[in-house]
Order: C-alpha cells, then sequence, then structure tokens
C-alpha cells in the first residue's frame, strides 16, 4: 500500500522545477499538493488504510485536523475504520472562529476528554499542526499523536516533539523523493 500511495504521490501531487513559498514562509525546489493525492479515491483509501493501521498503537476516540489539508485524510480514516468495525469519529478544525451560528472552532465528532489523533497532508515547521493541537487542549482533547502523509524534514518533526507530542508520517522527503 504504502509503495502504491507514494506512486500516487510523485505522479499526482509533487511539482518540480520552479521555486515555491510554502505556507510556514519558507521557500522550496518542490512542491507537494499532496490534496490532488488524498482527493483522489484511489489514494484516499490508501491514507486511510495506512494512518487506520499507524493507530493501532494508540488509544483514540476520534480523528482530526485543520481544514483543508486534514478533511480528506480524516474522512477516509473515519469510512475505513467504519467498514473494519472500529468506528472513529471525525472532526475539523477552523483556521477561523465562525462568525455565525454556534461560533464553533471545531466542527463535527469532537467533545471535551477525547483522546485525539491529529492530521496534516504536509509538515514543514508544524506550526499550524501545533496551533491546531492547542486549540484541541484549549476545548478539553488530549492530543495522543500526530501524523502526517509526508514530513518534508525542514524542522517540523522537531518542533512537534520538542513540544511534548508524539509525531509519525507515512513518508519524509527523503522517503518520498
Amino acid at each position: 500500500m504504502k509503495d502504491r500511495l507514494r506512486s500516487l504521490l510523485l505522479e499526482k501531487s509533487v511539482v518540480k522545477g520552479r521555486e515555491f513559498k510554502l505556507a510556514s514562509g519558507q521557500t522550496s525546489d518542490f512542491y507537494v499538493d499532496a490534496r490532488v493525492t488524498t482527493l483522489d479515491a484511489e489514494g484516499a483509501t490508501l491514507c486511510g488504510r495506512i494512518f487506520l493501521d499507524m493507530l493501532a498503537d494508540f488509544e483514540v476516540d476520534a480523528v482530526g485536523g485543520y481544514s483543508i489539508g486534514a478533511d480528506p485524510i480524516v474522512s477516509a480514516i473515519a469510512v475505513i475504520s467504519y467498514l473494519e468495525k472500529k468506528p472513529l469519529p471525525a472532526f475539523i478544525i477552523r483556521k477561523e472562529e465562525k462568525s455565525h451560528g454556534t461560533r464553533k472552532m471545531i466542527e463535527g465528532n469532537f467533545r471535551s476528554g477525547m483522546r485525539v489523533a491529529l492530521f496534516d497532508d504536509v509538515i514543514t515547521s508544524g506550526g499550524s499542526i501545533i496551533k491546531g493541537a492547542k486549540q484541541v487542549e484549549a476545548e478539553g482533547g488530549k492530543v495522543e499523536v500526530i501524523m502526517a502523509v509526508l514530513d518534508r524534514e525542514e524542522g517540523g518533526r522537531e518542533a512537534i516533539q520538542g513540544r511534548g507530542y508524539r509525531f509519525l508520517s507515512i513518508f519524509t522527503k527523503k522517503d518520498l523523493l
């Protein structure tokens, strides 16, 4: 499964040949638009199965992450977990508070006291996912692990672990490229 996911990422998501500005503010000579793969039927299924296998070592009540990168990932995990008869509900963390209705920062299947796994597609500096973890904790959740499709190996793993979180990725930049 991992080899096939790697092939899909290389085919659909990795872009080279110019300089790219990343969400972290850094620049890079390659960009990984992982959503092209995580929103692909096969790619979503592979991510869901691989991440569900990786979660076997952790006790979690739900899976979540920041919208937009985590949306297809946590949805795939929720669907695959249901098919495997071990349902894990999903939630999404908003980047900004909703200005109407319930004004929630966390949407979906989250409540205080839950042990959660957080997901992202690509980790560079780790800043966004750390902010998301803090939001979950502020609302009473416990972050058991943070996972990503790709660790760009540009300090994100160290920043996440430096704040006391466990971190795993399916691929590192070295593995992928």
